[in-house]
């Protein structure tokens, strides 16, 4: 039971956590894994160092630094797409026909 004050009900939100009300988005599709995935885990970590490299390479005025790290967000991609058709990334549902 919500409390009152001066007899206006707060509003209640969709997704708050005390609410007794489902969320509109209850009846989504349940998801198991939300992209969690080899194949996602490798693309994410390459594509990190890529920007580090890239950033430090702006720091130090180095442009063919800067070039290798525009180079490894290309390679963090094609090893992801690479890993994702090899089965490691997410499966995707059936659908019928």
């Amino acid at each position: 039971m919500l409390r009152t004050w001066a007899g206006i009900r707060p509003t209640i939100w969709l997704n708050d956590a005390m609410s007794s009300q489902p969320a509109a988005h209850a009846d989504a599709a349940h998801h198991d894994d939300h992209g969690s995935t080899p194949a996602a885990w490798t693309t994410v970590a390459i594509i990190i160092i890529a920007f580090v490299v890239g950033t430090l390479a702006i720091i130090l005025g180095n442009w063919p630094m800067f070039w290798v790290g525009v180079g490894l967000v290309v390679v963090g991609v094609v090893v992801g797409k690479v890993m994702a058709m090899m089965g490691m990334g997410k499966k995707r549902p059936l659908t019928a026909n």
